[in-house]
């Protein structure tokens, strides 16, 4: 058993679908989440830029004494997943691409599959190489949504929002070109404005939710290593942002599904 709390880390709100499905799979467990507010997004940042921000972000959840950290950033996975384990000194890192990968190469009827991701995301290649361990096979479209970010974090969820609803129209058409049955929704942010793009793909379009998937993968290590928290109890939850204090407390309820107690600012450049 270790009682420590887990890490989590997004550029902003999206890690927060992830936390969502920790705190539904395993309520007992501790856990602190940053949103790096200051420096999102992340997707249109170069693989050096991405490797210094998530070394910043592993350091500041060591500093938390945390017994393993969840990855909830595709785009920090894609693109600076060595250097993040070099930062973590033998720290259990999770990421979210291998897991969604995994649950998708098993959901598809097909061999068709589509990525809808940040730009960062999709220039690495990630995606399609996970897939396609699997599935050799596969046909993947992966596709950039550079505004679905800024949108989600400025508050633009509702399905009724011209601005979302537009840009979820133009990133689903090559996905419906493709025939993609089964789409990896590959940005923690984008499963809050599920319901956007389920209804601009085509019925029975399989969705699958990265930050979701990794929370399985994050359970399953800490039982092989015995770390699960004590079950008895229930778990602590501490929330740190970087900038937009007030946005990020009052957006992310709308990703957690009830309002966080204390949000905390704090500089990332300290670590």
């Amino acid at each position: 058993m270790d009682t420590r709390p887990i890490g989590i880390f997004d550029s902003g709100l999206g890690g927060l679908t992830a936390v969502r499905a920790l705190v539904k799979a395993a309520p007992w467990e501790s856990f602190v989440y940053f949103g790096d507010t200051a420096n999102a997004p992340y997707g249109d940042k170069s693989p050096a830029e991405l490797a210094e921000l998530s070394g910043h972000n592993i350091r500041l959840l060591l500093a938390q004494d945390v017994k393993a950290i969840l990855v909830a950033c595709n785009t920090s996975t894609s693109n600076a997943m060595d250097a993040m384990v070099r930062q973590a000194r033998g720290t259990p890192l999770i990421g979210v691409i291998n897991a969604a990968a995994a649950e998708a190469a098993a959901a598809t009827k097909t061999g068709k599959l589509a990525v809808l991701a940040t730009a960062a995301t999709v220039r690495s290649g990630a995606y399609e190489r996970a897939i396609r361990e699997m599935l050799p096979e596969a046909e993947v479209t992966a596709v950039a949504c550079p505004r679905l970010v800024p949108l989600i974090e400025g508050g633009h969820t509702d399905p009724a929002d011209p601005e979302l609803c537009g840009s979820v129209q133009e990133y689903a058409g090559p996905v419906r070109a493709a025939g993609a049955d089964t789409v990896i929704l590959g940005c923690t942010h984008y499963p809050i404005v599920k319901a956007s793009i389920e209804a601009a793909l085509a019925p029975g379009t399989a969705l699958i939710d990265s930050g979701a998937a990794s929370v399985g993968t994050l359970l399953a290590e800490l039982a092989a290593r015995d770390a699960l928290g004590d079950k008895k109890s229930a778990g602590s939850r501490r929330f740190f942002c970087s900038a937009r204090l007030a946005d990020f407390a009052r957006h992310g309820a709308a990703f957690l599904g009830w309002q966080m107690e204390r949000v905390d600012q704090i500089d990332i450049g300290r670590f």
